[in-house]
């Protein structure tokens, strides 16, 4: 089947008008940067009062259209819809016949390759999977950020080469995915990207507790430098009390935590026993500090602990 639409992407115009489904906070912005490359949004659906607003202020002038009608007018189809909607949405299109042979039909969901695009293909669609690894407000500062962006790519061995093109008109820069790879591919960035924004939100409440009255100001700084030294050095960057090996300090952390802040305690505690596991498994972590260390974690499950007493035999039962 590929090698009969191999033809159809030949004899393609270099420029593309482009469709919309689904004017969330990426779509938008895609279609944006595309159109700066020389491309043409069409159409652009939205369901949301806030999504239609959006695609307004992001591509003024662009028609609001439904689904379908987007697929009637666009060459490129950027289906830009929630992971759980996106297997309804493009076995819907495909059904109703709304998808074109020699379409070229991109989803931008991180959990899914290209085989979820399978209705569509078998309806004559070109199937591509650009996620861009990117975190989107839904304004114009989003196009800017696309500039030297990854994109994480998955499409057929014939299509590489549309794919690679598209990513770089975007600004993006491509890292192959393989299909199988997908879902870890997207549970690593959700673990780094989404579980930062939760662990800064909380320093940040944490902080306006303890009275500190710009508490984005004072994390900046140490945050940034934080994140420079993790992607630079990965595990050898990890300092604080628990690379340490200081029981005492985290056993107070987490005495303090549950008096003004009881809601942050289960975070913490896991978060500090993986940094124990990975400092103690880089040679940060001295092996006779651990055990205190770990057992002063353990206890913290089950309430407040000081490290008078601790059974360090505790330690290892997480």
């Amino acid at each position: 089947m590929s090698t009969v639409h191999q033809p159809d992407l030949k004899d393609r115009p270099a420029r593309l008008a482009v469709g919309v489904v689904g004017a969330g906070r990426v779509g938008p912005a895609l279609a944006a940067s595309l159109q700066l490359a020389g491309h043409r949004p069409v159409a652009v659906s939205g369901v949301s009062d806030a999504s239609r607003r959006r695609a307004g202020a992001m591509l003024p002038g662009v028609p609001l259209v439904s689904p379908a009608e987007v697929l009637q007018r666009a060459d490129l189809v950027l289906l830009t819809v929630p992971d759980d909607a996106l297997p309804g949405l493009v076995a819907g299109l495909a059904e109703t016949g709304a998808v074109r042979p020699g379409q070229l039909l991109v989803h931008t969901s991180g959990r899914y390759g290209t085989r979820v695009l399978d209705p569509a293909l078998r309806a004559g669609a070109l199937p591509l999977a650009l996620h861009p690894a990117m975190t989107f407000t839904g304004t114009p500062v989003d196009v800017q950020r696309l500039a030297g962006c990854s994109f994480g790519v998955t499409a057929p061995g014939e299509l590489r080469l549309a794919a690679e093109a598209l990513v770089v008109e975007m600004g993006g820069e491509p890292e192959w995915i393989s299909e199988e790879n997908r879902p870890l591919y997207h549970a690593a960035l959700a673990l780094g990207a989404n579980h930062l924004v939760t662990l800064v939100a909380q320093s940040m409440e944490l902080l306006r507790t303890a009275g500190v009255t710009a508490p984005d100001r004072m994390l900046g700084p140490l945050l940034g430098a934080a994140l420079d030294n993790a992607l630079r050095s990965g595990d050898a960057a990890l300092t604080g009390p628990v690379a340490r090996g200081d029981a005492g300090t985290v056993a107070a952390h987490v005495t303090e935590l549950r008096r003004h802040a009881p809601q942050t305690v289960a975070s913490y505690l896991a978060m500090a026993r993986a940094t124990a596991d990975r400092a103690l498994a880089h040679g940060l972590l001295k092996p006779e500090l651990a055990e205190d260390l770990l057992g002063v974690l353990a206890d913290g499950d089950d309430g407040p602990s000081g490290t008078d007493g601790i059974d360090g035999t505790e330690g290892n039962d997480r």
